[in-house]
């Protein structure tokens, strides 16, 4: 056991191990509390659940169904008798367990104060208040907006999607519901964004600067998130992205503020301090003003002068030049737009909640535009803890002027990129300084070659031997020694962790040569992943559905209803980003193996002609072509027609779910191409002398393995599944191998003989 946890790892299991244990201990006399708080969380979740919450989800996610497609398609069921109570239950859990935390933690405070788990900044109760407050208020507003936003025109998108492609709607309560707790979460946390950037800056864990130097990382990081869990339609990408942009502005901007009243040295009040209640105050004003303004406007006919005067003017300018010019370059988005007469609220309810809506609008422009002069400000600068100078490498040069540029010191430019301080002379440019522009490329420049110089000097100081002291050994690589253990199972000889470091060395020799052929490779899988993906997007599903239900029996097709249905909302997009994924990497292997082969003939794993792998990518591309054409006309036809017909004669009502449909369509055509590959590619391998039998031979094992991991990976989840394709491709592996064996007998008979 001392070998796999080094001691680190085992002090800081037995800490935390002690932590808890003195959490519970210090907060046994309050444990029948924390269990009712429990308790009560559990109960009431499930009683909300049976009462309101499923009816809500259910209307929230048909509520842009009406005058579609999907209108009165899209249904919930269970697919055995446990599913609601457990899920509930499971849910309840979940919240009651979050909201006991808290009062476990409060009740234990004295015990992890003792363990020197306490603050490292001033922390009163009003603080500790406010932060509660401002994080419910920020979890509760993402939840709004994803539910009065987001989800209803999210499933819009997926359900017409669905049902274009002729597929129905029937969600599974436990994905369904698993699916929107993950949404819902992900909008709630998202939104604790400028208080995780708040704290984490006024701590100094991370920096302010750094939140404003890697503002580009962030941004790709939200559209990346939103292309994971989001459709791929631009206007469900924009309504993701945008308001995360806009909070990442504004948690920069209370990032700044809350840095800057740390680093002056008013930490204990400067948040609390009479500039920050002034705008707060002036802010609030405004925003209520705006609610009471909206409300008088309502109540006076404002709505009734909006839709007489305003709407027509909307109507001949607007309209046509949307519908006319920006729409039609719109992929995804629909195809024209109208407008609408304003429906004026008639009751004092809803009077006052379009006012509030205005005015939370209108809070959030002002907050926005404060946000932004606020950025404008230059950041004070971190101060040296022991001397309490101010830290020179935080200096900002923005508001200096030339002689302020030349005058400051060496950590300033010692900390800039080349890229960073052209950009910094660009600005000075923009801004009429060209003296200051100057002036920063020439401190660079005197400061990057000071440390070239210092750097070149300790690099002929270090050019020394380092001898190890007998009996002692390096320190081994946990991840070498590792992989050398797994492989030596599958060895027949013994694999050291020499051998594994060599093979790491190699491998890393044969990737960094794809680097400068990797913008052909990615082209090639981009164009094939994006043009698979956009024909089964826009209908291609709903054509094979068609096509093969077609080459069925009618009397077996005769009596399914709905032959296909979705039980997740993004079901159909991830089979066909899956399918086309699959299909790219087989569309670039050959390229990949062309161009990886001079690195690694030269590592010795190759040797032969490598046009062999032109003839090669046209064998691929015919097989799978054949092959998929053999399964599509007569194999996969005849499969699901007697599973289809057993079922009939089991009484069972007939539906089959979308992905394993689509998937064992996929796997009795394609997979047949992709079968007769991989016999095709051993026999040109062979004779082409690129892997020669006996290597094929002797890594049987490595092979095998690798067949059952892709497998895993790119298939649908399920050990079954796995073992299904894995074990037919490892099969025609072996028996190419006895081809082989059969076909090189007589050469090997003949070199024994010599």
């Amino acid at each position: 056991m001392s070998s796999a946890i080094d001691e680190d790892t085992a002090r800081a299991v037995n800490s935390g191990r002690e932590t808890i244990g003195a959490v519970l201990s210090s907060a046994q006399s309050h444990l029948q509390k924390v269990f009712m708080v429990f308790v009560i969380g559990l109960v009431g979740t499930i009683y909300a659940l049976r009462t309101y919450v499923w009816d809500f989800l259910q209307s929230n996610t048909t509520s842009q169904l009406g005058n579609t497609v999907a209108e009165g398609q899209v249904n919930f069921i269970v697919r055995t008798p446990f599913d609601v109570i457990l899920l509930q239950v499971k849910i309840g859990l979940l919240v009651g367990v979050l909201l006991a935390i808290p009062f476990l933690l409060y009740y234990s405070r004295d015990a992890l104060a003792e363990r020197g788990y306490d603050s490292a900044v001033p922390v009163t109760r009003g603080r500790v208040a406010g932060f509660v407050l401002l994080s419910l208020l920020l979890f509760a507003g993402g939840i709004v907006y994803a539910y009065a936003v987001f989800f209803p025109f999210m499933f819009e998108f997926l359900a017409v999607n669905a049902v274009r492609a002729e597929i129905k709607p029937s969600y599974g309560i436990v994905l369904y519901t698993q699916f929107l707790l993950l949404l819902t979460a992900s909008f709630g946390l998202a939104a604790q964004l400028p208080l995780v950037m708040s704290v984490l800056s006024y701590a100094e864990i991370v920096p302010y600067e750094t939140f404003r130097d890697k503002w580009r990382y962030a941004i790709l990081g939200v559209f990346a998130f939103g292309a994971l869990f989001s459709p791929p339609d631009p206007f469900t990408q924009v309504m993701w992205a945008a308001p995360l942009i806009v909070l990442y502005v504004l948690s920069l901007g209370l990032a700044k503020i809350v840095t800057n009243a740390r680093r002056v040295g008013a930490a204990p009040d400067a948040v609390e301090g009479g500039s920050m209640r002034r705008s707060v105050t002036a802010l609030v004003g405004i925003a209520l003003a705006a609610v009471v303004g909206t409300l008088v406007t309502v109540r006076r006919g404002g709505v009734a002068y909006a839709n007489r005067e305003l709407l027509p003017m909307v109507d001949r300018s607007v309209v046509p030049v949307l519908n006319e010019s920006v729409l039609p370059l719109v992929p995804f988005g629909p195809g024209s737009v109208t407008t609408q007469p304003l429906t004026a609220p008639n009751a004092l309810i809803d009077q006052l909640v379009v006012a509030a809506e205005a005015g939370v609008f209108v809070g959030l422009l002002l907050v926005l535009g404060y946000t932004v002069e606020v950025l404008r400000q230059p950041v004070a600068p971190r101060v040296d803890p022991v001397s309490g100078a101010p830290d020179p490498a935080d200096i900002d040069l923005g508001p200096l002027d030339a002689s302020g540029v030349r005058a400051a010191p060496d950590e300033v430019f010692a900390g800039l990129t080349e890229d960073e301080a052209l950009a910094r002379a660009r600005e000075a440019m923009d801004a009429d300084e060209p003296d200051k522009a100057e002036a920063i490329l020439d401190r660079f420049d005197e400061v990057d070659a000071r440390t070239e110089e210092a750097a070149e000097t300790e690099d002929a100081a270090a050019d020394e031997e380092v001898v190890t002291p007998a009996g002692e050994t390096p320190e081994d690589d946990p991840v070498t020694s590792t992989t050398a253990g797994m492989v030596d199972a599958f060895a027949e000889e013994e694999t050291t962790e020499e051998d594994i470091g060599g093979y790491f060395y190699d491998l890393r020799f044969i990737l960094e040569s794809l680097t400068s052929k990797m913008f052909r490779i990615v082209a090639v899988f981009m164009v094939v992943l994006a043009g698979s993906f956009l024909w089964l997007y826009r209908g291609g599903i709903g054509q094979i559905r068609e096509d093969f239900l077609r080459k069925m029996p009618p009397e077996v097709i005769g009596e399914v209803q709905d032959p296909v249905i979705a039980m997740h909302p993004v079901e159909a997009l991830i089979f066909e980003v899956k399918v086309s994924t699959i299909l790219g990497a087989i569309a670039v292997l050959p390229m990949v193996a062309y161009y990886a082969w001079p690195a690694a003939a030269e590592r010795g794993f190759v040797s032969g002609d490598r046009r062999v792998f032109g003839l090669w990518g046209v064998a691929i591309l015919v097989g799978i072509v054949g092959g998929s054409a053999l399964g599509y006309l007569w194999v996969a036809p005849t499969i699901i027609s007697y599973l289809v017909a057993d079922a009939q004669q089991a009484g069972a009502v007939i539906s089959y779910r979308l992905k394993n449909f689509f998937w064992l369509i996929f796997l009795t055509t394609a997979g047949i191409g992709i079968l007769g590959d991989v016999l095709v590619s051993q026999l040109m391998f062979h004779y082409g002398g690129i892997v020669s039998f006996e290597a094929m031979y002797e890594r049987w094992r490595i092979v095998t393995i690798l067949i059952f991991a892709l497998a895993g990976v790119f298939t649908p989840s399920g050990v079954l599944t796995m073992f299904i394709v894995a074990i037919p491709i490892a099969l025609v592996y072996l028996f190419g191998l006895g081809i082989l064996w059969v076909v090189t007998l007589p050469r090997r008979t003949r070199a024994r003989a010599t």
